[in-house]
């Protein structure tokens, strides 16, 4: 076997796997679509209710969204680019950020004088930040025409809405698990850390749970489920785990080799990887695999509420959740009643029926409790401590 990574760093690879999916690269030129045939204004889509055409032109006439996000813009590009082509007139304006960063700018502009500006639509897959922001009336309630086509899960209140499915999976470099039974569980990951200790000491990785919303959300609903998380965050601790907050990057360095696996990760960058032919692969825990849905809502002072009706709309929509299924990172989409392929159904089809959807809803909200929450970051840390 060749000793020399067969991928190439970090960032690299990523742009290079963009490149092949017809997306450009941060910082170039957006490549120019053509805009929809018009007679006049947009059509509404089919189905729609016929006074959609005033959303429509009240949402020309505001002329921009602005779209806080916790998915890549690389990934999303190909969204805002069919959108804006059919809506002449309407400008995305996407911020990419971190969950923890995207729920606290969004709070603090929040706090400002109305008319100050700020986002039209939260799009992130912290799903019980989201959650706790609706509760706590951030969000206005709309009922989108696409809500039809979605399961009830991925509807809360019509003021929260589901719009990806993706599992948390064990990502695994194969040349390094040569010849290794696979865990298939929880138990079974810490008894390989255990056996495999001290080789793999400092090239195990999971979220950082203090930085990252969504590595804080599913160890969270790890504990919900059983004793077996405190194990095996004991046995990560010993195997002097990295912590980072980027799904790509952790995945990357697994890809290059220079990781050995990694825990909890979103499986929609891996399997994406996977199929250009990178030297990885993915386990779905057979006790149980979470699902996360990255959650969109229309902010309650949306400076552009019309043109967030529509984004969140064509989000919704078949032709929306296909081009995210067909992005560079594939991410699994909520609804099945469409031609794409990367859906809640085939992913299940792959990954074995073990998936278990995170609700949205109110059960969110315990694990943003203050004192739960010191309480819970309190014993992971003594537990990465050994």
């Amino acid at each position: 076997m060749p000793s020399s990574p067969i991928l190439p760093p970090a960032g690299t690879l990523r742009r290079r796997l963009l490149a092949a999916a017809g997306a450009t690269v941060a910082g170039s030129a957006l490549p120019v679509l053509p805009a929809l045939a018009q007679s006049g204004a947009p059509a509404v889509p089919a189905g729609y209710p016929d006074d959609y055409e005033q959303t429509i032109a009240r949402g020309q006439r505001e002329g921009a969204v602005t779209v806080y996000a916790t998915t890549d813009l690389d990934i999303v590009r190909p969204l805002i680019l069919a959108f804006e082509a059919r809506y002449p007139g309407i400008k995305v304006h996407y911020e990419d950020l971190n969950s923890l960063a995207l729920n606290d700018r969004f709070l603090a502009e929040s706090a400002r004088a109305p008319g100050a500006g700020g986002a039209d639509v939260l799009w992130s897959a912290a799903m019980d930040l989201q959650v706790k922001l609706v509760n706590d009336g951030h969000a206005q309630r709309y009922e989108s025409p696409e809500r039809g086509g979605l399961p009830a899960r991925a509807v809360w209140r019509d003021e929260a809405w589901g719009t990806t499915f993706e599992p948390a999976v064990i990502v695994y470099n194969r040349r390094h698990l040569a010849g290794v039974r696979l865990p298939r569980s929880r138990s079974g990951l810490a008894r390989l850390l255990q056996d495999k200790a001290p080789g793999w000491r400092g090239r195990v990785v999971t979220y950082d749970v203090e930085k990252s919303g969504v590595g804080y959300l599913l160890a969270q609903q790890d504990a919900r489920m059983g004793s077996e998380f405190w194990y095996l965050a004991q046995a990560l601790g010993r195997s002097r785990v990295q912590l980072q907050a980027s799904t790509a990057g952790m995945i990357e360095r697994i890809a290059s080799g220079e990781l050995v696996l990694g825990y909890n990760l979103l499986g929609a960058y891996a399997l994406s990887l996977m199929e250009r032919g990178a030297d990885i692969d993915v386990i779905a825990p057979r006790d149980y695999t979470l699902v996360i849905s990255r959650v969109a809502f229309i902010a309650r002072r949306a400076p552009h509420p019309n043109a967030a009706r529509l984004w969140l709309d064509f989000l919704l929509s078949g032709e929306g959740q296909g081009l995210l299924g067909r992005s560079s990172s594939q991410l699994y989409t909520v609804r099945t009643d469409t031609e794409n392929p990367y859906n809640a159904t085939a992913l299940a089809e792959r990954l074995g029926y073990a998936l278990k959807p995170i609700g949205l809803g109110p059960g969110l909200l315990a694990a943003q409790d203050a004192m739960r929450k010191r309480a819970f970051l309190a014993r992971w840390r003594a537990a990465l401590a050994g």
